[in-house]
């Protein structure tokens, strides 16, 4: 068994529950309230600043130079390939960039890219391989299975098209091919300092759906 099939049965409870959140579910059914996607996608163009950041890190501490490359264009790729997706549903929303620039961070939101900017920083690059993940790959399966059903609504139907198409499918597949490799060899340690941050990531992936379908806010002043 490859470490990632490992991975992926630490978390088959999550993605349940990922895969049956109304969230997910109300992008083909055409249940999922328009305020609730635009939330979502707000929040998801904030935290893709973050992400990239997080993926040049990433990159800095690659040992090998393909990696060093890849992480480094799928920095860039997050920047430019999918903030012009976020642009697209921004121009249907008549939204200007300033007014999703100057959005504060929702609480899980910020609690989330904390945690993947905390992990970059100080883990080693196996355990930050290990954080990142699961945006990757969760989105993927998420597209997958909802890119068969299809959406009423071509806002939503945009979206599945992103994360189910080949395209993605490539990006993710070189990023599991590079976790198998650098978790070769590793010691039964090690190895679970990757799964506690694949798993950790995974349940924010779940709460971040979850922030967007209630529009979270912060429970306290403005």
């Amino acid at each position: 068994m490859t470490f990632t099939k490992e991975l992926w049965r630490e978390i088959i409870p999550i993605y349940k529950s990922i895969i049956s959140h109304p969230f997910i579910k109300g992008l083909t059914d055409g249940s999922l309230r328009e305020e609730s996607f635009k939330f979502y996608v707000i929040q998801d163009a904030l935290y893709l600043r973050e992400f990239a950041r997080s993926l040049s890190i990433a990159a800095a501490k690659a040992p090998e130079d393909d990696w060093i490359i890849m992480f480094n264009e799928h920095s860039a790729g997050a920047l430019k390939v999918e903030r012009a997706l976020h642009d697209s549903f921004f121009r249907d929303f008549r939204m200007r960039k300033k007014d999703v620039a100057t959005t504060p961070l929702a609480p899980t939101n910020l609690a989330y890219t904390t945690y993947l900017l905390s992990v970059a920083y100080s883990s080693p690059f196996h355990e930050v391989v290990g954080a990142l993940l699961p945006c990757y790959w969760i989105y993927w399966e998420v597209g997958k299975a909802l890119i068969s059903k299809g959406s009423t609504n071509s806002l939503y139907q945009r979206w599945i098209d992103t994360y189910g198409g080949e395209e993605f499918a490539g990006i993710v597949r070189a990023v599991l091919g590079l976790t198998n490799r650098v978790t070769k060899g590793l010691r039964e340690n090690e190895k679970e300092a990757v799964k506690k941050h694949f798993v950790a990531t995974s349940r924010y992936e779940w709460m971040f759906w979850d922030m967007g379908f209630r529009c979270e806010r912060w429970p306290v002043g403005k």
